[in-house]
Parts: C-alpha cells; sequence; structure tokens
C-alpha cells in the first residue's frame, strides 16, 4: 500500500507533539498535502534553496524541517523574489514540506535534551518549564482471552506509558451482562438473550492529545460489536516539558575546558564566550538556538554556564555582570544535532511499522555565517 504524506506527519506528531509548540509558531504542514505519496524524505534543519535544490535532484517528495519555511502570514507569492521562488518550486515538483518547530524543542528527546546529553549533563531538568502533559484514565471491558490484544492495540497508540515504562495497565475480573436485541451481531449470545460473559476490567492512563487515537486503537482490536468503556478525568501532573535543559557534570572543570568540549562535540570552530576561563563550571543550563533571554532563568537555577545561540550584545553585558559565564556556540551549531536524531527515528520506526519510506539526512543544509 502506498504511503502518504499523513502517515509520516502522525509519526512526527508522536516525536514532538504539535500541543507543545509555542502560541505564535507555525508547525505543521507548510506546503504541499497529506494525501501525496511519498517515497524519499529529506530532513533539513532549513528549508533554503540548497536543500530543495537537493531534494529535486534527488527525487524527494517530502522536506521535514526544523524551521517553518512560512512563520508569518503572506501577502503575495512573488516568484521573482527569493522566498516565492521557492515555495513555486516546491509546488512544481509536488514537495511538500512539513516543520517541528518549537514542540521540537520543548520535547523530552529534543532539540534541547540531545544538545544536553551531548555535553554529558546528568540529571537533565526542563530549564523553562512551558506546561505538563494532562491525562485521563481509560477503562475497557474486555472478555477473558482479548485483554492481552487490545492492551498491546492501546500501548501501541500511545496509552499506559509512565516514565519509560510502557503497556502499563491493571486489570481485574468480573461478569458482564448483555442482551443482543434485533438487527445485532453478538461476538457471545443469541438474540433476545441475556448473556452472562466473564470479562476484564482493563484501565490505563492517556495522554488528552492521544485519547482519540487510543480509543479508535481499542475499538478495533476489541471483538464485541458495542465496545464498552469510559474515560474518567485525572488531576495527576505529567512530565512536564518546556525550552532549555538544565544539569551537571560528573565533575567540576574549568570553564576554558567547557568551552573547548562544546567546540569539539558540536564541530565550531569558534564560538563566543562571557566570563572567566578559569572559574570551576559543574551546573549547566543549555538552550538551543536564539534564547539569550531565558538567561535570567538560568541563573535562578543555579547554573554556573549557559549555553545558547545568537546573544545579543546588552544580554551578554547583564550576564557578565551577574558572574553567569556564557558560550555563543550559534543558532545553527546548537539545533542542528536534532537533524540526525529525526533521522534515526523515522527510520527505526518506519522500519518497525513496515512502512516504506527512505530517510536522508539533508547534505547541502550549513551555516549560514562564514568566519574569517
Amino acid at each position: 500500500m502506498p504511503v502518504k504524506n499523513r502517515d509520516v506527519f502522525k509519526l512526527i506528531d508522536k516525536l514532538a507533539p504539535k500541543h507543545m509548540a509555542e502560541e505564535w509558531d507555525n508547525v505543521g504542514l507548510q506546503i504541499g498535502s497529506s494525501s501525496l505519496e511519498v517515497k524519499k524524505i529529506l530532513v533539513a534543519l532549513d528549508v533554503d534553496e540548497n536543500v530543495v535544490q537537493e531534494a529535486v535532484d534527488n527525487n524527494v517528495q517530502l522536506i521535514i524541517s526544523h524551521h517553518p519555511l512560512l512563520m508569518k502570514g503572506i501577502k503575495s507569492i512573488n516568484i521573482d523574489q527569493p522566498k516565492g521562488n521557492l515555495i513555486s518550486k516546491l509546488i512544481k515538483n509536488n514537495i511538500s514540506v512539513y516543520a517541528a518547530h518549537t514542540n521540537l524543542d520543548s520535547v523530552q528527546g529534543g532539540v534541547n535534551t540531545i544538545l544536553a546529553e551531548k555535553l554529558g549533563l546528568k540529571n537533565i531538568d526542563v530549564l523553562h518549564i512551558v506546561g505538563s502533559e494532562k491525562y485521563v484514565k481509560l477503562v475497557a471491558y474486555v472478555p477473558e482471552g482479548h485483554q492481552d490484544t487490545v492492551r498491546d492495540a492501546i500501548s501501541e497508540a500511545g496509552a499506559g506509558w509512565i516514565g519509560n515504562y510502557s503497556h502499563c495497565t491493571f486489570q481485574v475480573s468480573g461478569t458482564g451482562t448483555f442482551c443482543p436485541r434485533e438487527g445485532t451481531n453478538p461476538y457471545i449470545g443469541s438474540e433476545g438473550e441475556l448473556e452472562h460473559v466473564g470479562e476484564k476490567r482493563l484501565e490505563t492512563i492517556v495522554p488528552v492529545e492521544k485519547l482519540s487515537e487510543v480509543v479508535s486503537s481499542m475499538i478495533s482490536a476489541h471483538p464485541y460489536e458495542e465496545v464498552a468503556y469510559d474515560i474518567y478525568p485525572l488531576e495527576n501532573q505529567g512530565p512536564a516539558y518546556g525550552l532549555g535543559r538544565i544539569g551537571q557534570l560528573d565533575e567540576p572543570i574549568a570553564f576554558s575546558e567547557i568551552v573547548k568540549l562544546v567546540k569539539r562535540t558540536l564541530n565550531l570552530d569558534v564560538v563566543k564566550t562571557g566570563g572567566s576561563q578559569h572559574k570551576l563550571i559543574k551546573k549547566v543550563a543549555v538552550c538551543g538556538g536564539s534564547v539569550g533571554e531565558l538567561w535570567p532563568v538560568a541563573l535562578a537555577k543555579g547554573a554556573d554556564a549557559y549555553i545558547t545561540g545568537d546573544i545579543k550584545y546588552h544580554t551578554a553585558q547583564d550576564m557578565t555582570a551577574t558572574g553567569l559565564s556564557f558560550i555563543d556556540a550559534g543558532h545553527y551549531g546548537t539545533e542542528v544535532p536534532v537533524v540526525e536524531k529525526v533521522c534515526v527515528y523515522l527510520n527505526e520506526i518506519c522500519a518497525k511499522e513496515n512502512i516504506k519510506v527512505e530517510v536522508v539526512k539533508s547534505k547541502t543544509q550549513k551555516e549560514p555565517f562564514t568566519y574569517l
């Protein structure tokens, strides 16, 4: 069966749920259609002329980018202008574009988690909490012998996750009753006769944004014509998500060594720094992209150093005045590692779910700045 863009979009939304995006952001489908067939996917940080031409040359049908191509509303598409010409080329070549931006920044395992882990930080927490997952409890009544099938179905759809544990459910035995009426086609029993059936009460937690998909999967896997289930709101606070991460090094090291670590790990020739090179650093805050304004949060949470990109002149002065060491490793340098993560994720999940698409990492994406 041909793979459609919508099949890939669902996988990206599992990795970086849209509800985690900032209100001002424009994530999701940028150009194209969810119904178009896709055989080859190109993953890139940005959608620029080089990346689009790479997609055309390599017969790519879908570009997955971190930065949205269309951030603000457009009033015209002038093909004599660079942006208009880019849009025209994408449409002419039936290439769709899908973006995962601040949702990929905020989610556990996204841009900032990757940056923190690459730098060897431990005990990693969210730096600036934006929200937390909301849950409901799903209770299904399943005939004996079918509970494992239903459990697997709802777990694969996103239910039953507690931390890094999947398939978390609770079940008890009981007896269900029903009387099939005229026009029914019961899995068990006969029309007009009261039936008593041994059943399992199977319950689990479900993230609110995945509830529709989980219920659909449950109904598909359940043997009954009409499925009895309950949904209860919960007050439990789920895992927090948000911008940046903060963690600790194994041992305190000089700031100069942190600088070397960042350059080596992110493959950078130069970075901008502020603060004494001899200061001992133990607690480090990071935030990929252009997030210099979060430095007061990093300072308040006890960070000895803050690593981000695009730090402004007066922001650098303010950090220096408070004694917070900082490294500006660039917007590109702090975010580009996520491209490899998205490629690995898509290849692994497509292989697992037997989705026949080729996923490749852009070879033409590059830092827009040249340092002389």
